[in-house]
């Protein structure tokens, strides 16, 4: 039996958008020569003119952050700081369906996604870290832990408002100052943020925010006076970031690309894998770094689950992302739309067999209906490059060695899951997966609480729980010279 779902979108009339952003430099909004459109990607309509940041921006947004932390914030106790970051969080609560809103507008992702996963995590996170301002010699990183001073932050599309509480909460929380510059398609809700921070009457200075394109993130990366580096984005940037920082001495922490293996055994419970599945590899339209893009099924078991989860694909809904009855937004820009059409072309090419969900796609837009390739191996592209979209590789295997031989054939080490009712095999499996973040019987589960990070090309460093103070303390940030 199918249920028809009536409309029910979201009002968009809680956002109030202006036609023209400044860049949120010294607590103060100012205004650029040169802007860029922000785009929604469901609709293509212009939301806003957005100001590029130039080198003199980016050189008055590190001062005011380094006179900031030399007057203000590396003078002020740890328990005033807290007071701060408790009040951006409540007020991130009381703001939440307008943030929601603005971030499925500007980002395409589902409104249900924005308003019960990004914002509450959001308002989490600086809950979290505003406990832990005054607490630092209690943290097991020193007895007298010490702020490194001005920070420089450059976040992705994906997550647009989660990154930024990622990185700017544990790095206030430790006493530094912050220069951030959000994704170029996606500034709107770090320059709400910056509203978010006059609200608080965050001191001037502590949090800047510059937007712009690639070359606004290297003039901010590259400023000599900026101590430490954290990026969150593929992994071509981020040796690009490496290399230009090496011999610096600068701090520097990399969240990079992932190609996770969600791995399911026959004697999983294989209609919560399903649903585990779709979470994995669906969420967020799959534009999720530690998506678990590839599906390594037990063989004696495929065939089952194969078909179980192109049943349940056939229920998701695809559409308006204002819409609380959608599970698939759009996605992000039309740049991605080519890479994961380019992608899955090849997936063609190279003898994989295409599924793809029956779904009508809006004239408008940028949207791709969510898909599985089965008759994967290991020298398929899809299988080994991240695609960073809805796309579903499958693989099979027959013995946990071969499960964890295959899942450890990556380059990357962001992040795994594993499928079984059987402890032991999910703690043999876990201890030998070369991966930051490893989930049993679930997948994408985040707390504030417990620290995220990758190896090898996934990156270094943690962001989350204790492990998140660290890079923005003296002798624990990673410098890259010797």
């Amino acid at each position: 039996m199918m249920f028809e779902y009536a409309p029910a979108p979201e009002s968009t009339s809680i956002v109030t958008i202006s036609p023209q952003q400044g860049l949120f430099i010294n607590g103060e909004f100012v205004a650029s020569e040169r802007n860029f459109e922000s785009i929604n990607p469901a609709t293509e309509a212009v939301l806003s003119l957005v100001a590029e940041a130039d080198e003199a921006a980016v050189d008055a947004a590190v001062k005011a952050a380094r006179v900031a932390y030399t007057k203000v914030w590396s003078r002020m106790s740890g328990s005033e700081r807290a007071k701060y970051l408790f009040r951006i969080a409540r007020i991130i609560q009381e703001r939440a369906r307008e943030l929601a809103v603005l971030e499925s507008l500007d980002n395409g992702k589902p409104i249900r996604e924005s308003r019960d996963v990004d914002i509450p995590l959001v308002a989490a996170h600086f809950f979290y870290y505003a406990g832990w301002a005054d607490k630092l010699e209690y943290a097991g990183l020193g007895t007298e832990p010490k702020a490194l001073g001005v920070v420089g932050q450059v976040i992705p599309w994906n997550f647009p408002l989660l990154m930024l509480a990622w990185k700017i909460a544990p790095a206030l929380a430790a006493g530094n100052t912050v220069v951030l510059k959000p994704a170029e398609t996606t500034s709107l809700t770090a320059l709400m943020f910056a509203e978010i921070c006059q609200q608080a009457e965050l001191p001037p200075g502590v949090v800047n925010i510059i937007t712009g394109a690639g070359e606004t993130g290297r003039l901010l990366v590259e400023h000599p006076d900026v101590n430490k580096v954290a990026f969150t984005g593929s992994t071509a940037v981020g040796r690009s970031i490496q290399r230009a920082l090496a011999g610096s001495g600068k701090g520097l922490s990399l969240e990079l690309g992932g190609k996770a293996a969600n791995i399911v055994f026959e004697d999983a419970a294989l209609d919560q894998a399903v649903e585990g599945i779709v979470n994995g590899i669906f969420f967020n339209q799959g534009q999720v770094c530690c998506a678990g893009s590839r599906l390594l099924v037990q063989e004696s078991v495929a065939e089952e689950v194969i078909h179980a989860l192109k049943r349940r694909l056939g229920t998701l809904r695809l559409g308006d992302p204002l819409d609380k009855n959608t599970d698939i937004g759009a996605i992000n820009s039309r740049v991605q739309l080519e890479r994961i059409t380019e992608l899955a072309a090849v997936g063609d090419a190279e003898g994989a067999e295409r599924w793809t969900a029956d779904c009508a796609l809006p004239e408008a837009g940028f949207w791709f209906a969510p898909t599985i390739f089965t008759n994967v191996t290991q020298a398929h592209r899809i299988a080994r490059e991240e695609i960073f979209g809805p796309v579903l590789s499958v693989l099979t295997f027959r013995t946990p060695e071969e499960a964890l031989e295959k899942a450890n054939n990556t380059p990357y080490g962001l992040s795994a899951g594993i499928w079984s009712e059987k402890g032991s095999r999910i703690l043999w499996m876990a201890n030998r997966l070369r991966a930051g973040v490893v989930w049993a019987n679930t997948f994408n589960r985040f707390d504030p609480a417990s620290p995220f990070g990758g190896y090898k090309e996934s990156g270094f460093g943690r962001e989350g729980g204790v492990h998140g103070l660290a890079p923005y303390l003296q002798g624990h940030a990673k410098g890259v010279s010797a």
